[in-house]
C-alpha cells in the first residue's frame, strides 16, 4: 500500500504540476487545484503511516503535520488560495479518516 500510494502521489503531483497554469486561471479551478492537493495529503499521509508502521514506530499526529506540510507546498506551487481550500479539505479528510479508525 505504501508504494501504490507513492506511485499515485508522484502520478498526481506531476498532473497537478503540468497543468499548474489552468488550475490557477479561474476560482473554481483553484479550489479544484487545493482538491487534488488535499488528495496528495491522504496520499502522504498513506505513506508516512505505512512507512512508521514498517519500522516499528508509533503513528500519530506528526504523521498528520508532515503530510499537511507536503501538500501545502504543493498547493503553493499552483496559487496562494490553493494553500487554503487544501487545508479545509484535508481537514475533512483527517475527520474522516479518524472516524473510519
Amino acid at each position: 500500500s505504501m508504494l501504490y500510494a507513492f506511485l499515485v502521489f508522484v502520478v498526481t503531483l506531476s498532473l497537478q504540476q503540468m497543468n499548474k497554469k489552468t488550475l490557477a486561471s479561474s476560482e473554481l479551478y483553484t479550489i479544484l487545484g487545493g482538491f487534488i492537493s488535499s488528495l496528495l495529503f491522504l496520499l502522504a499521509l498513506t505513506m508516512i503511516g505505512n512507512l512508521q508502521e514498517l519500522l516499528g514506530s508509533r503513528t500519530g499526529w506528526g504523521a498528520v503535520l508532515a503530510a499537511e506540510l507536503i501538500a501545502c507546498v504543493a498547493a503553493g506551487a499552483v496559487h496562494r488560495v490553493c494553500i487554503t481550500t487544501c487545508f479545509i479539505f484535508s481537514l475533512l479528510f483527517v475527520y474522516e479518516v479518524n472516524k473510519v479508525s
